[in-house]
């Protein structure tokens, strides 16, 4: 009988610190949010965009939310975000979470490779080829582009700091 006592306690203390634990990780994560949220609201250009980066892959308790995205990658594009002007760029070709509208996306796609971003150098056709290359299909990196770069750059936007 005392055995079996001292197991209860045992369990009991083993499941309490589990859930401390799973209280803490919960609350670190809403730190992480509210902190991101906060600093996006002071107009932080990069939270802004990890906000839209969050919308958009529904991270982090975010559920996925594209025009919430797209607003807030605007918002950090329109700061100068080298990143966030190229996922712009990508939604405003696809038209996710915003209307399609392939002129404000080459004006997005223009900004990024003014700064010398190769893909959007690339997907304008203003990337030099070597002599004897290949010639490209411009419109069809593009869209595979428009395809593939929300989600990628999302990713790495949250994992970049500030510096």
């Amino acid at each position: 009988m005392h055995e079996v006592r001292g197991m209860i306690k045992i369990t009991t203390i083993a499941c309490l610190l589990v859930l401390a634990e799973i209280g803490v990780v919960h609350a670190e994560e809403a730190g992480a949010k509210s902190y991101v949220q906060a600093s996006a609201e002071q107009g932080d250009a990069l939270a802004q965009a990890k906000m839209g980066a969050l919308y958009l892959l529904g991270r982090d308790g975010f559920e996925v939310d594209e025009q919430q995205a797209a607003g807030w990658m605007l918002k950090a594009a329109e700061q100068g975000l080298l990143e966030a002007e190229v996922v712009v760029a990508a939604m405003y070709d696809r038209g996710l979470g915003m209307p399609q509208d392939v002129k404000k996306a080459t004006q997005w796609y223009e900004k990024a490779a003014a700064k010398g971003h190769g893909a959007s150098l690339a997907i304008l056709g203003k990337n030099e080829a070597p002599k004897g290359s290949v010639g490209f299909n411009y419109q069809a990196i593009r869209m595979r582009a428009s395809k593939q770069i929300p989600n990628e750059y999302a990713k790495k936007i949250l994992l970049k700091t500030n510096k």
